[in-house]
């Protein structure tokens, strides 16, 4: 283990807060980053708002895959909250500087809404699982209550793990450069930035998302493959159809949001570098909350048909 050297007094700033780069290495397209991210985040809270807003309202969206799918998409909202608008105050401003606690704040936030989002995807798995292939049991075992406890431990479940990997990672001496080559405080770049032994910390990241990644996204695939299974046995083509289209939504998403974030944490610390994890960090914080309104509603008469009264009224 190396030894950890007591930063210099010259070094105290460091300590105490950060700069985040973002996309300070393309100062000529500062302007349209700007307002392309602006447009994408009043999109994404739009359109995602107006989800949340149907499934609450209409009645006839008062079932258990709605009312997963609102949840969704209000995390969704929160989630993209979290990184946009700062990104957005440092393109205009081009003041990058963000301090230490704001920084820890942001990263657990993160990491609490992702565990949640990995959780709740799971949760909208399993309510497809039995809705498709224990039909028959789907109204008692998919009840009101029992769909509260899962929304609710899916937003609960990760905050005491992830609120100990934040404060494990800045426990850490950050003693040489205080720049964050990335556009948010992610895991990645911030221990790139530790000086002394990080082996713990990594291995406490790794550990943490097999738990938090890894199982939910092989309980999905184990979903999907019964459900699969079972859309292939029905006799009608209609049904298996709908089934697929129902089904093929959700994998989307799935295959866009863990692919990133598996890539993103999982993947050897050797192979890490700045462009790459700010490519995949857009996927799963900016592409996904983007893209699920579409994936969704577009694909959904029950929720176009919903607007269509929404907008009557």
């Amino acid at each position: 283990m190396q030894h950890k050297e007591k930063p210099s007094e010259a070094n105290l700033t460091e300590l105490i807060e950060f700069v985040l780069l973002d996309f300070a290495d393309v100062p000529h397209l500062r302007w349209l980053l700007f307002g392309l991210f602006s447009v994408i985040y009043i999109a994404i809270v739009m359109s995602n708002g107006i989800i949340f807003l149907i499934t609450k309202l209409d009645p006839a969206l008062q079932t258990p895959m709605y009312y997963f799918l609102g949840n969704f998409s209000f995390l969704e909202i929160c989630y993209v909250s979290v990184t946009l608008p700062r990104m957005l105050m440092n393109l205009w401003t081009q003041r990058r500087t963000i301090s230490l606690v704001a920084c820890a704040t942001q990263m657990c936030c993160i990491l609490v809404l992702g565990a949640t989002e990995c959780f709740l995807l799971t949760v909208m798995a399993y309510d497809r699982y039995v809705a498709i292939c224990n039909p028959l049991h789907y109204p008692l075992v998919m009840n009101h209550k029992i769909c509260i406890q899962l929304v609710a431990g899916s937003w609960i479940s990760g905050i005491p793990v992830q609120i100990g990997q934040t404060f494990q990672i800045f426990s850490l001496s950050f003693c040489g450069s205080n720049l964050i080559d990335h556009f948010f405080c992610d895991i990645p770049p911030i221990i790139k930035l530790a000086c002394g032994d990080t082996f713990v910390s990594e291995m406490l990241i790794y550990i943490a998302a097999v738990l938090i990644v890894t199982i939910p996204f092989l309980l999905i695939l184990i979903s999907y493959s019964k459900i699969i299974s079972t859309v292939l046995q029905l006799p009608s083509a209609t049904s298996r159809a709908k089934a697929f289209s129902t089904c093929s939504s959700h994998l989307i998403v799935v295959a866009l949001f863990f692919g990133s974030a598996v890539i993103t944490y999982l993947r050897p610390k050797h192979s890490h570098s700045a462009g790459i994890d700010k490519v995949l960090s857009l996927f799963y914080t900016i592409v996904t909350p983007m893209f699920n309104p579409m994936i969704y509603s577009l694909r959904n008469k029950d929720v176009i048909m919903a607007l269509r009264r929404l907008l009557y009224k």
